[in-house]
């Protein structure tokens, strides 16, 4: 039998969930009347977004194809279906996560967009990218069957000379999309590696190699796993934490990434 104070908070936890979601509507509807939301992209005028994607229409075009035609294994984009299971590009390297799930080609709005959301005040472009990327390719992420997401993790020096973390901004906004939990510290980078942008290819993957640890008191043992990162070029960063957390006993990692590199990039 339950106690008077367990059907207390019972009747409480009932009354707020069926009265917070209806508080919280009107709050944002009063906020769209005092501050109307912009595009985080071009800071075009909207009205309130019909899925909570605060970016235009035309931006929304410029960011992303409505679908990503490429290869599964890698998220190389290719002018058709990608035979087999892999392209020449991943045939390369050996990658640790399983496939990968890309919103558009890392070039034009999209390169413009990404670079703008790792500088300090990106937060509120990293939110709505994030969002953009779940609302586009949540439908084939979901069907993995992730159980949890981790974003890639930033050093610590690194992070307090940028002040922002793109990757956990993601992150939050796709597991809450996908109602998953986010790990945000299940993964942590323990030595501050040389940007990998400038190095040679094969210098890429030397410089993340062991760069990855896993933090006490998370198992993760079987799980299956969303990695979470801004941009996709040779693979070894998404790789190298991806084996970190098998390492850990995840049986399955997709890696999800705003852009994917191309052409030069990865040749």
């Amino acid at each position: 039998m339950l106690t008077i104070a367990a059907k207390t908070a019972r009747l409480a936890w009932t009354i707020g969930g069926r009265v917070a979601p209806r508080v919280a509507a009107w709050r944002q509807i009063a906020l769209n009347l005092l501050f109307p939301p912009r595009c985080a992209h071009c800071e075009y005028d909207l009205g309130p977004p019909d899925d909570g994607v605060l970016l235009c229409p035309a931006c929304r075009g410029e960011l992303a194809p409505p679908q990503w035609v490429g290869c599964k294994r890698c998220g190389a984009a290719s002018a058709g279906p990608v035979p087999g299971d892999k392209c020449p590009l991943c045939q390369r390297s050996v990658l640790r996560f399983d496939t990968a799930v890309v919103l558009g080609r890392y070039d034009g709005a999209l390169r413009d967009a990404v670079l703008r959301m790792k500088r300090k005040g990106g937060e509120p472009l990293a939110a709505a990218l994030g969002e953009f990327l779940a609302r586009m390719r949540g439908e084939g992420l979901g069907s993995l069957k992730p159980d949890v997401v981790v974003p890639v993790p930033m050093h610590w020096r690194r992070r307090l000379a940028r002040g922002t973390n793109s990757p956990e901004v993601l992150a939050e906004k796709i597991a809450g999309r996908l109602r998953i939990p986010v790990l945000k510290r299940a993964l942590r980078q323990v030595r501050n590696t040389l940007p990998q942008k400038g190095l040679p290819l094969k210098h890429r993957w030397r410089n993340v190699r062991g760069a990855f640890g896993l933090r006490a008191g998370y198992d993760l043992g079987g799980a299956r796993v969303a990695l979470v990162d801004d941009v996709l070029t040779t693979g070894a960063t998404c790789s190298e934490a991806a084996g970190t957390l098998k390492k850990g006993g995840c049986s399955h990692v997709v890696a999800v990434v705003l852009a994917r590199a191309h052409g030069a990039d990865i040749a």
